[in-house]
């Protein structure tokens, strides 16, 4: 009875820190990029692959991975993923030139495709009501506490080399063991029938469309923010890349904060309106960047650009759990994870382009209209939801 309690309260908390785990595959190495240049022997512009080659690894095998997991159960995709990251990790500590290293870095990204969409389905499968949305908005809280920490953490292991931050991949191989012991199988295999769900089917349902396409929107607009605003920061105040570094993570901070009243919120507002509030203080956030005279000001909209983030992500993660069928969630919430890498490499393509024909103030302009467009979007369609509180 007590060992059942305990594995019953270390649920939620080892699906959190599996999401951590996965989500510093990237922003771990961050700081650490131009400190490989010289050691592997290449140059600032191949460098960069290193984060490159594990999402591309990871948005090839999401879909993959998470079907293989509607048919076979969550865990036995789950502690295995844990694995592959881990060793693979380990095993970029031992790189000494940069294909070993970006083969290493595709395998870890097989690893990665398998730990978040199977999280996030575990959380859907496990909870329901606002119990799901309190799960999720823990969950997006632990992410955002990891968008502040990851970097930090990176640089500071990096101090004693450039490969040391590698070792902290390692994690992921005890936690394998933990998951195989504590998590329990939540998916209902009995649920799935090839003979009468298809992806393109499920897909084709406005519910889950829209909310696919939300996530595209919210991590454009996450790296509209996350590239342009830095240029503000250097040229007009003189920040540092470090300087630069920890006032966006002021973001991520916001981002906890918000991101932990998620239950509260919703129960009191629904989701459908949160989300139309979260997209309009974007929005405003970003259009404010356009005017901003003070580093106070800056300070300011960064903060409130992450408590719009907060208020979004978390309802969004519960909502694609809600709208997709019980035997393709995993499936759908890959689908969902993928349009995230979507937003984040159409966000720097398209306002490059944009930067390239104006001025920054364009591109935030264009940025604002964007959520304020899809804020609108949410409103016409307001009983899309209905029922799904």
């Amino acid at each position: 009875m007590i060992l059942a309690d305990i594995k019953e309260k270390t649920i939620l908390p080892i699906i959190c820190l599996i999401a951590f785990l996965a989500m510093s595959a990237g922003a771990l190495l961050g700081p650490v990029l131009p400190f490989m240049v010289e050691p592997l022997n290449t140059s600032r512009e191949a460098v960069g692959l290193v984060l490159g080659m594990y999402t591309f690894s990871t948005a090839l095998f999401m879909i993959f991975v998470s079907s293989i997991a509607d048919r076979v159960g969550r865990k036995k995709i789950l502690v295995p993923s844990l694995l592959i990251n881990g060793m693979a990790g380990l095993a970029c500590y031992f790189s000494t030139d940069m294909p070993t290293l970006l083969a290493l870095r595709f395998v870890q990204g097989i690893g990665i495709a398998g730990m978040m969409p199977i999280v996030m389905t575990m959380v859907g499968e496990l909870y329901t009501g606002l119990e799901r949305v309190n799960a999720m908005g823990k969950m997006s809280m632990t992410t955002g506490i990891g968008a502040v920490s990851a970097p930090l953490i990176g640089g500071f292991l990096a101090t004693y080399g450039w490969n040391v931050p590698f070792l902290f991949y390692g994690l992921s191989i005890p936690f394998a063991v933990i998951a195989a012991f504590f998590l329990p199988e939540t998916n209902n295999k009995l649920s799935f029938d090839p003979n009468k769900q298809t992806i393109l089917k499920v897909l084709a349902q406005f519910q889950v469309l829209l909310t696919i396409l939300l996530s595209f929107a919210i991590f454009f607009l996450l790296y509209a923010m996350v590239i342009y605003v830095p240029f503000i920061l250097k040229e007009d105040f003189g920040f540092t890349v470090a300087q630069a570094g920890l006032a966006l993570g002021i973001e991520g901070m916001a981002m906890a904060i918000i991101a932990s009243r998620a239950r509260y919120m919703s129960a009191r507002y629904g989701k459908q309106r949160l989300l139309i509030a979260g997209f309009i203080i974007i929005g405003a956030s970003l259009g404010g960047f356009m005017f901003a005279g003070s580093l106070s000001l800056v300070l300011v909209l960064i903060f409130a650009f992450g408590a719009g983030f907060g208020i979004v992500q978390p309802q969004l993660n519960t909502l694609i759990t809600q709208v997709a069928p019980s035997g393709m969630m995993a499936s759908i919430v890959s689908v969902f994870n993928i349009m995230k890498y979507a937003g984040q490499t159409a966000s720097p393509l398209v306002l490059a382009f944009v930067l390239l024909n104006s001025n920054i103030q364009v591109v935030f302009a264009i940025s604002c209209s964007f959520a304020f467009i899809v804020a609108f979007s949410l409103y016409l369609f307001q009983d899309i939801y209905k029922g799904l509180e």
